[in-house]
This record gives structure tokens, C-alpha cells and sequence, in this order.
């Protein structure tokens, strides 16, 4: 498989970034390495005269931005999620240092997949609710004493060690045309899923005072390791809409 098309299936994703530099800085990072599909989530002020000077001629890639308000829309079509932390999290997710991410993220572009490599905020990093939404968080092994990288940084070492693991890899065979069906489901039909299961949940009472955070977080944490294809999911669509049919004939007849 071509290097160009394995690029075109990955994409690094900036959330709530505030400074627009930063932006910049990422573009020409991601740029040196051959990559150019940035997607900017939320940031504070963009375009912006400061993204284009610390671009430093990587102009392409913050002219094909995509922009978007919120996560979930800026993961749409994007089957693998690796989420950057600079710290351990709440969310209970696998943790793999950059190469081993790297080394997951090709092996998922060469079965055909569109991988999201996402970067939170400057100051806060990502959230626990978008780390949520990763198969797994990939944390550089910084010093404890001094672990705070810049996002610009921390997106070069992820960019370089895609790009060294794809050199590695360039001699390996084709992988084989995928069944879109066979592929496993994208973020929004995640979304989607994840949206009804609650609302089933909802209408059985299956909560009765344990906290819907929590378990909601373990089944997204289930789901999300199980890969499902899409008609796996219109299959548990279907046991959903059962379920709540049930539940409201139930209600119906006290």
C-alpha cells in the first residue's frame, strides 16, 4: 500500500485548542512528517494571522482544516480513536506509549480504517468524557517531575513516530479490500448507539439508583473494545427498540 494512501486514512484532531500558534505549530509538525488531514474541534480563534506565521509555509494544511463544534462530529468516519493524555485519567482505557500507538493506528490504516490521533487542550488536555470516546490513550513517558509538553511538541513525536513505523512498514503486502459492513462502526454510529442504549436503559429502570454515569462509561468502555460492524449494531438497534417496546406496554398496562 502506498504511503500517500495510508496518510489520506489518517487525521490529527485539536480539540478546544486556545492558542491559535498552537495551531500553526501543529500544522507544520504534522506537515514535516507528510501528513496534512488536521481537524480542529472547538479552538478558541481560527483562522488567525498567528496559526499562519507559525505554520511556517505549512499553509495547505491549515487551509484543508476541517472545523468542527464538538467531538463527536469531528470523529465522524473514524473507526480507531487514540486519545493523547499527558497523565493517567479516571477513564479506564488501555495506555501504550507513542510507538506502540503508532504501531496500532498503522496496522488499523492498512486494514482500511480512518484513524483519529486526537490532542486535547493546552492547559487541560482531553477530558474524561473524550477520552471516553478513544479505544485507547497514548501518554509520552515525560518526566514526572517536569511533564508538561507543548501541544505542538507532543504532536511531532506522535507524527514522527507514525511516520518512522510506516517506513518500517512500506515493503509489507497489500492489506485486502474490506466489506464496508465488515469494517467496524465509525464514531457517529457509535454515537448513535450509545445515545439509544441510554435511553433503553432509561425506560427499563435499569438504573433503580446506581449512578447512569458510571455504568454508561463501562458499556461505552465494553463497546468500544468489541469493535462492533455496523450490522452489529443495527441488530442491537432492533433488541433496543424491542426492549423499549416491551417497557412501554408494560407501563401501559399498571
Amino acid at each position: 500500500m502506498a504511503l500517500s494512501e495510508l496518510h489520506d486514512r489518517l487525521r490529527f484532531v485539536l480539540v478546544r485548542t486556545s492558542h491559535s500558534g498552537n495551531i500553526g505549530s501543529a500544522a507544520r509538525a504534522i506537515r514535516t512528517m507528510g501528513f496534512d488531514r488536521l481537524t480542529l474541534v472547538a479552538p478558541h480563534r481560527f483562522p488567525d494571522p498567528e496559526a499562519t506565521a507559525l505554520a511556517a509555509g505549512a499553509d495547505d494544511v491549515l487551509a484543508q482544516a476541517a472545523i468542527h463544534g464538538d467531538l463527536v462530529s469531528g470523529l465522524a468516519g473514524a473507526t480507531f480513536a487514540l486519545g493523547l493524555s499527558a497523565r493517567r485519567r479516571g477513564v479506564n482505557l488501555p495506555e501504550l506509549d507513542p510507538r506502540e500507538g503508532a504501531a496500532q493506528a498503522i496496522a488499523a490504516a492498512r486494514r482500511g480504517e480512518q484513524v483519529a490521533l486526537v490532542f486535547g487542550n493546552e492547559r487541560t488536555g482531553l477530558e474524561n468524557d473524550e477520552l471516553s470516546r478513544c479505544h485507547a490513550m497514548v501518554r509520552i513517558p515525560s518526566v514526572d517531575d517536569f511533564s508538561s509538553l507543548n501541544l505542538s511538541q507532543a504532536v511531532q513525536v506522535v507524527a514522527y513516530e507514525l511516520r518512522t513505523a510506516m517506513l518500517a512498514d512500506e515493503a509489507q503486502a497489500p492489506a485486502p479490500d474490506v466489506d464496508p459492513d465488515e469494517a467496524p462502526a465509525d464514531a457517529e454510529q457509535l454515537e448513535r448507539f450509545f445515545a439509544h442504549l441510554g435511553e433503553t436503559l432509561d425506560d427499563i429502570e435499569f438504573h433503580k439508583g446506581r449512578s447512569p454515569t458510571t455504568i454508561m462509561l463501562k458499556l461505552r468502555k465494553l463497546f468500544l473494545r468489541a469493535r462492533p460492524e455496523p450490522r452489529e449494531l443495527r441488530i442491537l438497534h432492533g433488541i433496543l427498540a424491542d426492549a423499549q417496546r416491551m417497557a412501554s406496554l408494560a407501563h401501559k398496562g399498571e
